[in-house]
């Protein structure tokens, strides 16, 4: 009867792992409680809610490029047109850009998305309710790695405890039956975990969630100029619709 110890290790494995995911998905929905009453989103929260600090880099160039104040090439290179930035992301961009007036979009995104000005919008995001803190998105996305690791144990314990050649072959089906049950927790526990968890859990909390859900998602490139650039936080670079502006974003992925 060596395959109960081995199933004993399931359970322990398969309760450990789903506890852990549960308690980790609670504490990053109790930010909902305390979230904002009201609160009618800028372009840039909602393009931190919905992708992150790079997508607020990226909403950034987008909007300079269509206010005609700065050039983004198809070839990945950014050109500064007007030197003046109206915000603090602007100016971030502008800064990132350098002196020289032009440089290539990569970098440019990633010191943008890594500056103080993301990083308080960051702050302000959480500390209204809006947004997922740190450790919350890394305790969750930790907790459903352990519980796929603990699936992929129990399988192999349970593969192990029938393929033992001291079993009876008539005790290999409930052997089959037992191990079948810690498995189908933790398969039970990553599908919900799918539904209620990874829609919010990158960046926005329930309440952010909610938030992004009310704002429009497609909009075409000669509507209005506020519309257009929603869809861009929400959706990010697929949602620009000029060819030569989404191939400069292009060109920077693969640089």
């Amino acid at each position: 009867m060596f395959w109960v110890l081995l199933l004993l290790l399931a359970w322990v494995a398969a309760g450990t792992s789903c506890t852990r995911l549960c308690l980790a998905a609670v504490r990053a929905a109790a930010v909902d409680a305390n979230a904002a009453r009201g609160h009618a989103l800028t372009l840039y929260e909602a393009a931190f809610l919905a992708g992150g600090p790079k997508r607020v880099a990226d909403l950034t160039l987008v909007a300079m490029a269509r206010q005609r104040r700065l050039l983004l090439a198809h070839t990945g290179w950014a050109t500064v047109v007007d030197p003046n930035g109206r915000d603090e992301m602007e100016r971030s961009v502008l800064g990132a850009i350098g002196p020289e007036g032009q440089s290539r979009i990569a970098p440019v995104r990633r010191t943008t998305a890594a500056a103080d000005p993301v990083r308080s919008l960051a702050d302000r995001l959480v500390t209204a309710g809006l947004a997922v803190p740190d450790g919350a998105r890394t305790t969750v996305a930790g907790a459903v790695r352990q519980v796929q690791a603990a699936s992929a144990a129990v399988a192999a314990l349970g593969a192990v405890a029938v393929l033992m050649p001291a079993e009876a072959a008539e005790e290999q089906i409930p052997v089959v039956v037992w191990f079948a049950l810690p498995l189908l927790l933790t398969l039970s526990c990553l599908a919900i975990a799918r539904v209620e968890v990874h829609p919010y859990t990158r960046w926005a909390s329930p309440a952010g969630q909610r938030l992004l859900g009310a704002l429009p998602r497609h909009a075409d490139e000669a509507g209005d100029d506020r519309t257009y650039l929603t869809s861009v936080a929400v959706r990010g670079i697929r949602a620009i619709g000029e060819p030569e502006l989404r191939a400069a974003f292009t060109h920077r992925e693969r640089g």
